[in-house]
């Protein structure tokens, strides 16, 4: 299982300085990968080509870029583009749907039939990615089109897929799946088993699996649970999340949260590890020395 972490949007003029800077110090410190959520804050194929330029060799990795708002060959030209200023095959490209408030509430699209959307917007991107020309036309999206990118390795996408046909879509069209909100129970005896088999079925390769959740080290596991739980409190309504959370059997976002102290964690991170997960990534959300020392353990790890 590799190690990776997910690194914050920090806001203000210098927010790209200070995550070019917080790319540097992962990859100065033996990551494996480093993730960028896009929200409401910097476009994550735009930051990740300014700190890929600046920072060679660590995987950078988006999760998740929105689908709706961009149409697939626009998001595979960012993509390949971005690729191709990094170089080396660095980047992987994370998707999802986001969520009904946001795509609706928000962007004004219809969220009315996403498994449909996602499917066929991988159809088009997917092959984009791969240096192919596009002509589909499918109920949600359209194509004619291809690119003279050349990059020197296929970009890989994987999925923000939680419910089984998500997880059926994401094994047969791309790499695998990008979790956040998942916890061990769920990933051994849904995530993974649903996306193995349906890879297996259509002849691909082993997914993917790659698993984000909060973490820290330390001693107070209660207050950190508490502040976790405070922290990610939206996810526990959104229905996508509330589903694995029910699944895992927690009350929401704070007993999802790998925290205690470097025992305790090591051995949270075996769970996943034996659940199947291949990249844990690392949501930090401690502060002062529990920030530093979880920071210390992780560095232990790689």
């Amino acid at each position: 299982m590799r190690i990776g972490i997910s690194l914050l949007d920090k806001g203000g003029p210098d927010a790209l300085r200070h995550y070019t800077d917080d790319v540097r110090q992962a990859a100065d410190d033996g990551f494996s990968s480093a993730w960028l959520t896009q929200v409401f804050g910097l476009d994550a194929l735009t930051a990740i080509t300014v700190a890929g330029g600046a920072v060679p060799g660590i995987e950078l990795g988006t999760s998740v870029v929105p689908t709706y708002p961009r149409h697939p060959a626009a998001l595979a030209q960012q993509a390949l583009t971005t690729a191709l200023a990094i170089g080396d095959g660095r980047l992987t490209l994370g998707v999802g749907l986001s969520h009904k408030i946001v795509i609706e509430g928000m962007f004004g699209y219809d969220f009315a039939r996403p498994a449909r959307h996602m499917e066929e917007y991988l159809s088009v991107l997917g092959p984009l990615l791969s240096g192919e020309h596009v002509a589909f036309e499918g109920e949600t999206v359209k194509a004619q089109i291809g690119f003279g990118i050349g990059t020197e390795a296929r970009v890989p996408v994987v999925v923000a897929a939680l419910g089984p046909r998500m997880l059926k879509i994401a094994a047969e069209k791309a790499d695998g799946t990008v979790l956040w909100m998942t916890g061990p129970k769920t990933v051994r005896d849904h995530i993974v088993p649903t996306i193995t088999a349906a890879a297996a079925a259509a002849g691909r390769p082993a997914p993917r699996v790659v698993c984000i959740l909060p973490f820290g080290v330390t001693d107070d596991v209660e207050e950190a649970r508490a502040r976790a739980g405070e922290i990610f409190q939206m996810y526990g309504s959104l229905p996508s999340y509330r589903a694995m959370m029910d699944r895992e059997g927690v009350d929401g976002p704070a007993g999802l949260a790998v925290v205690g102290d470097e025992d305790s964690v090591a051995a949270q991170l075996e769970e996943l590890r034996e659940a199947g997960v291949t990249d844990f990534v690392a949501g930090g959300f401690l502060s002062g020395k529990d920030k530093e020392r979880t920071r210390a353990f992780l560095k232990t790890l790689l």
